[in-house]
């Protein structure tokens, strides 16, 4: 497949030999996790390597090149999470002031913080899914979660993914500048980075766009899958972007790169002492999350959203940054597989999912782990298994039998193959002992017992 390799005043064109081997890698690992189309972009803050492989339309048949905008998800947190630090660092906001003296909305949980948005740690439910999230508007969907009989913790204390907290964070936004969130972050930090924008919803391309897909195991047919996200949710997850695009964002992190104060970016990457993400990241700072490997700490995020999977990571002490699109589901364990060959090929270790615990010692049980847990509207039961174990539903969805460790983390049983995964952890009250709290892939949810 072709590739194109962009230079400039700050990067020279990576050996040949090197672009060769990754460009089969890519293309070959496209193939095998039938991913239509995937962009992969190394800079390794002197050199820069930059492929694409496939369709960005299994339907249509239209090729993914290099300045194809694929659908992130929420690695758009991230960008809303540096635009309200723009606004700190000009000093129309304070990081560690109360979001309720901007926004009326979130007078019901009046100490949240800035800080506690960006870093998933106010105790904010995750929200409604979008098709209930479109039939309201912002203020109404916030004032309506943002109680204090729905936050999961005191704000804080933990840690709990939330795109609520990222709608919070672009009516901020808008709250000061002005501008709806789109304009916003357009003005202020896509056109500094040299990024085309796009969104999902937008009536009117500027630049090749890729869909989502998906593929049915059994058969291997290809779908192509809308994207479905309500209008107030754009600020967690409406940007649309290239792996070179993300690239650029990755070197603004690292504090090489004038689309970012310096200030700015050391702020996003110091990591919050109450972040523990669990199986997202080794930890969490406004933003980014946090990822330890060979005793340096990698920044970035990750992003799904329907069909597409979309990955960034930089690391402040060598300037390195990766960045990976992926326009169907298993561009996921695509960028897994291709994050250990970037090793074996270029000598890089990419961090790409947390550091799990060598030895954990053996499964416990924890039969007062047995009960009802809720985020928001979603309701997580954890029950006993026909042999007395315990297992995992969601909103009543398939049981996984889960294997309890002393640390109390949990591993979650693959269905298919009956391989422990890192599913997340419980919390038990430090005056009862009572298991209180459930983490499941970042987002926490409260005992209730409600049945």
């Amino acid at each position: 497949m072709p590739y194109t390799v962009p230079t400039g005043p700050a990067t020279t064109c990576a050996p040949a030999p090197l672009r060769r081997e990754l460009q089969n890698r890519l293309d070959a690992l496209a193939e095998d996790h039938r991913v239509p189309g995937a962009q992969l972009v190394l800079d390794t803050g002197t050199e820069t390597v930059s492929l694409h492989t496939g369709t960005a339309d299994a339907g249509t048949g239209a090729p993914l090149t290099p300045d194809t905008a694929v659908p992130l998800g929420s690695l758009t947190k991230p960008y809303t999470a540096a635009l309200v630090l723009l606004l700190a660092d000009d000093g129309d906001l304070d990081p560690d002031e109360p979001v309720a003296e901007h926004l009326p909305e979130l007078r019901g949980m009046p100490e949240v913080t800035v800080r506690h948005l960006l870093s998933h740690t106010g105790g904010l439910p995750t929200g409604p899914d979008s098709d209930t999230a479109s039939a309201t508007r912002g203020a109404r969907y916030l004032a309506s979660l943002c109680t204090a009989d729905q936050a999961l913790f005191p704000p804080g204390t933990d840690f709990s993914y939330s795109n609520a907290g990222y709608v919070a964070a672009g009516r901020l936004v808008e709250a000061i500048t002005g501008m709806p969130w789109h304009e916003a972050v357009r003005a202020l930090l896509l056109d500094p980075l040299g990024t085309v924008p796009a969104f999902i919803g937008d009536t009117t391309v500027t630049r090749p766009t890729a869909v989502g897909h998906a593929v049915n195991t059994a058969t291997g047919q290809v779908r192509t899958v809308r994207q479905n996200l309500a209008p107030l949710e754009a600020p967690a997850g409406a940007l649309l972007a290239g792996a070179a695009d993300l690239a650029a964002f990755g070197a603004a992190l690292t504090g090489r790169s004038e689309a970012l104060p310096p200030a700015v970016a050391k702020e996003m990457r110091r990591g919050e002492s109450a972040a523990r993400p669990g199986t997202l990241a080794d930890g969490w700072g406004l933003g980014v999350a946090l990822y330890r490997q060979g005793g340096r700490v990698w920044c970035g995020h990750d992003g799904n959203a329907q069909g597409t999977s979309c990955h960034l990571r930089a690391e402040p002490e060598s300037g390195v940054v990766v960045a990976f699109t992926g326009n169907a589901g298993g561009a996921t364990a695509l960028w897994r597989d291709l994050a250990g060959e970037l090793e074996r090929i270029a000598g890089i270790r990419v961090p790409a999912a947390p550091v799990t615990p060598a030895d954990r010692g053996r499964p416990v049980a924890l039969p007062d782990c047995l009960g009802t847990y809720r985020n928001g509207g979603t309701a997580y039961r954890v029950t006993a298994g026909p042999d007395g174990s315990p297992a995992l539903s969601v909103d009543g969805d398939l049981s996984l039998p889960l294997v309890c460790y002393a640390d109390l983390s949990y591993d979650l049983l693959d269905p298919v193959t009956g391989r422990p995964e890192p599913g997340g952890r419980f919390h038990r009250d430090p005056v009862t002992g009572r298991v209180e709290r459930v983490q499941v892939t970042g987002r926490t949810a409260r005992r209730t017992d409600d049945g």
